[in-house]
């Protein structure tokens, strides 16, 4: 999928339907020519409804829609007969969408399964005919109620990848290329920063035919959570990943330090990433000799690592175990 056709944030103005009104009619028949009231309720409005569909990877298809406008309910009828409901808007997104106000913040919920359905505006309810308002002091009632008004938002969708496993580092750190070897994921990999231009999935097989879902998102540079680079555009990406594989280069300056401004960006874009377990991967390690890598080893943050290659394929099944590990623990 080109990095164009991935949409993970749209916004859009949904209004949810009007209530239909309540029939204030009196029964005229040619032997009853002074019925009494017989009008019927008002229908529904329609519902704005978030459905979740799986074969769904983006918001793309949302992307130019602007307004999301449920259908008014019909007013009722004479014989007490109630006005037809309006249709609900159904909005399909992708597993991992988040629905929230964009004025005030509130959030709907999250869409986590195939089919879930989450009502994000209620339809207004249909106004009563004047057949509920007959009593004994007023039997012919000429008024009825008006339907209630719908409900109307602008409403912020993001799209939050779901997977077990989110690779944090710098670019160019050998993510992408990670995922393309130990999964069938083919994301783009050249060799200058910011590749990677929209997250990239990839289901690594693990043992006894067990698998887990590694996600690859742009690279993060120091300042991210301040609009630098690619900014925090993509950082959500990883708030429902249950471990967090730092990649750092085996050729980078300062192994530790390059971690900490990673580990500092998540804490100011969301503190809560920093509960997440960890692991550090030490990329390109083909580099290095095994002094270098017993002198590295002593400069290391307190976490979980590995010594890894890519290109040599080395060390990826120690990973994969301290990820299953991670995971199952």
């Amino acid at each position: 999928m080109s990095s164009l056709n991935f949409v993970d944030y749209v916004k859009i103005y949904c209004r949810s339907g009007k209530g239909g009104a309540g029939s204030a009619h009196l029964r005229r028949e040619k032997y009853m020519p002074k019925g009494g009231p017989d009008g019927g309720d008002g229908g529904k409005g329609g519902d704005v409804i978030m459905r979740g569909n799986a074969q769904r990877w983006t918001l793309l298809h949302l992307k130019y829609t602007r307004h999301l406008l449920a259908e008014k309910g019909e007013a009722g009828g004479k014989q007490c007969s109630t006005g037809a409901g309006g249709h609900n808007v159904i909005v399909e997104v992708p597993l991992g969408t988040l629905a929230k106000d964009a004025e005030t913040g509130k959030t709907f919920g999250t869409i986590i399964e195939d089919k879930q359905e989450l009502v994000l505006l209620k339809g207004g309810r249909g106004g009563l005919g004047n057949d509920h308002f007959k009593s004994a002091t007023n039997q012919t009632p000429r008024y009825a109620q008006s339907g209630e008004e719908g409900e109307e938002a602008n409403i912020i969708f993001e799209l939050k990848l779901l997977a077990d496993v989110g690779l944090v580092g710098f670019p160019n750190a050998g993510k992408s290329t990670l995922l393309s070897v130990v999964s069938a994921a083919r994301p783009e990999i050249a060799d200058y920063p910011f590749t990677t231009l929209r997250p990239n999935l990839g289901i690594v097989a693990y043992r006894d035919n067990q698998s887990f879902v590694m996600a690859d998102i742009p690279g993060i540079i120091e300042g991210a959570h301040e609009g630098k680079g690619l900014g925090i555009s993509f950082l959500r990406h990883i708030e429902h990943n249950s471990v967090l594989l730092f990649m750092v280069t085996a050729d980078s300056n300062n192994i530790k330090n390059e971690y900490e401004v990673l580990l500092n960006e998540l804490k100011q874009y969301n503190p809560k990433l920093l509960d997440k377990q960890r692991i550090l991967a030490i990329s390109k390690s083909d580099l290095l000799d095994e002094e270098l890598i017993e002198e590295i080893k002593n400069d290391l943050p307190d976490i979980p690592y590995v010594f890894i290659s890519s290109v040599a394929q080395s060390g990826l099944q120690q990973l994969n175990d301290l990820l299953w590990k991670a995971l199952v623990d």
